[in-house]
């Protein structure tokens, strides 16, 4: 599929580009793309979700972030509905936090928000979560928008959960 210009929230005209998965979808390119975002950032790269248990590329992808000077935020909800997705999410703390990601847990309920921003430029947003359920078995939509106004629209609202979220230390 090729980008298109969409109407945006401010009713003008923004480029945006959908990718789909689910287990009927050839080729992933929805994790591509996550990782293409990430290796994207050169300044910011902020990540919200609430099922965080990533495959080892975009584990790979974000901790590399920081290491070549990228603030990389990541918010998780502090409370799971899943207790096994809780304990898998916790299981990669360590590593994130050893490679420079700033990571918080969102402690105001659980955290559903699915939204990355990269520099301030781009946004990528919708049902996907960050694992392989939602990349590999679920059918699932995200946006792809390449738009400062919406992505600070969006950079704002996460702005929002880290004031209701505590720091994560090792």
């Amino acid at each position: 599929l090729a980008a298109q210009q969409v109407d945006d929230v401010f009713g003008r005209a923004c480029v945006a580009q959908m990718f789909e998965t689910g287990p009927v979808v050839a080729d992933n390119a929805l994790a591509d793309m996550f990782v293409a975002c990430i290796h994207a950032a050169r300044v910011e790269l902020v990540i919200t979700t609430p099922y965080f248990v990533p495959d080892e590329s975009i584990l790979r992808a974000i901790c590399a972030a920081p290491r070549r000077g990228v603030r990389t935020v990541l918010i998780l909800p502090a409370r799971n509905d899943s207790l096994f997705v809780g304990l898998a999410s916790r299981s990669t703390y360590p590593y994130l936090l050893q490679n420079g990601v700033e990571l918080y847990e969102y402690t105001a309920g659980l955290l559903h928000a699915k939204s990355m921003t990269i520099d301030g430029r781009l946004s990528l947003v919708g049902s996907a979560n960050m694992d392989r359920r939602s990349l590999e078995l679920n059918y699932e939509n995200n946006l792809l928008i390449a738009d400062r106004e919406v992505t600070a629209s969006i950079r704002e609202r996460q702005t929002e959960y880290l004031r209701n979220a505590r720091p994560v230390s090792l």
